[in-house]
């Protein structure tokens, strides 16, 4: 029950039905006890100035972002940490003082799920990045900063590619970055140890696949940032291909236990989230089911 000594939080995007996050959060405040409540804030682009002045005179405590503000947010921000302004993205914002202070758990959250389910080390390897949006330039940063061998862009917007590249050789100068353009495709992922899809393509049921999944090769690694279907087109194509998949719901998990962790400084409970995503994702699905039936 919320009540008026309860802490709020919340997530904003646009549009924001398909969030899984208010029942990760507030799972995870039932889970310890916590008197605080996590809501789903549809924000329209044109908007996000003005709602992101309001929160701290609402008393909103914390906040995640997610599409289409995790680059656009930042200049409506008092400071972004050091992590976040490498990956020039944020995903989550903590409330200090009136302060708004922006971070980046995505970059985190997808090198744990990948060595918790993908048991692979990105150390050295040739990584093909599908998406140079927010949650790709957290992806591809991250992995320059863990050590990977090389990264490969692609974009359908080019010169957003041309700039995660550009942002990348001036912060971690030392990794090999390359952008493709669409007739490179087949090439590149025919030679990655990981191939990442950070676009939204497989959110929904009609969505075509990004690849020719006859391109990769069974040792490949494929990593579906969706977590909604837990199991896209891609990964049921790749698994068919021999390759090792990885979908979203553990990148999902971890960094918004990392977000949790900041707002709270607590431990988050990694099993409450995920039990509380995966209900909430199979209720979703069950939906889409019955109205294609």
């Amino acid at each position: 029950m919320i009540k008026g000594t309860t802490k709020i939080f919340g997530v904003i995007g646009f549009p924001i039905e398909h969030t899984a996050s208010p029942a990760i959060h507030n799972a995870a405040f039932a889970a310890l006890g916590l008197d605080c409540a996590y809501l789903p804030l549809a924000v329209r682009p044109e908007n996000l100035g003005r709602a992101v002045a309001g929160l701290s005179s609402l008393g909103i405590i914390g906040l995640n972002v997610t599409i289409p503000h995790k680059e656009t947010v930042i200049a409506c921000l008092d400071e972004v940490s050091e992590e976040a302004r490498r990956i020039g993205a944020v995903n989550t914002v903590a409330i200090r003082s009136g302060k708004l202070i922006g971070y980046n758990t995505d970059g985190k959250g997808f090198v744990q799920a990948l060595k918790e389910e993908g048991k692979i080390d990105i150390q050295g390897r040739r990584i093909v990045i599908l998406g140079a949006g927010g949650a790709g330039r957290a992806v591809a940063v991250q992995s320059g900063l863990e050590g990977a061998g090389e990264l490969i862009i692609f974009d359908k917007i080019a010169p957003r590619a041309k700039r995660l590249a550009a942002d990348i050789g001036r912060n971690i100068p030392q990794l090999r970055v390359g952008v493709i353009s669409w007739d490179k495709i087949k090439f590149n992922v025919g030679k990655a140890d990981i191939l990442i899809n950070a676009t939204p393509v497989g959110m929904n049921a009609g969505d075509k696949l990004l690849i020719d999944p006859e391109w990769l090769l069974p040792r490949t690694l494929v990593f579906d940032l969706v977590y909604n279907p837990q199991e896209t087109r891609l990964m049921q194509a790749s698994r068919e291909r021999g390759c090792s998949v990885v979908g979203g719901l553990g990148m999902l998990i971890h960094q918004g236990a990392l977000s949790f962790e900041l707002w709270t400084g607590k431990e988050a409970p990694l099993d409450a989230m995920r039990k509380a995503a995966e209900e909430v994702i199979n209720s979703q699905q069950s939906t889409v089911n019955s109205r294609e039936r």
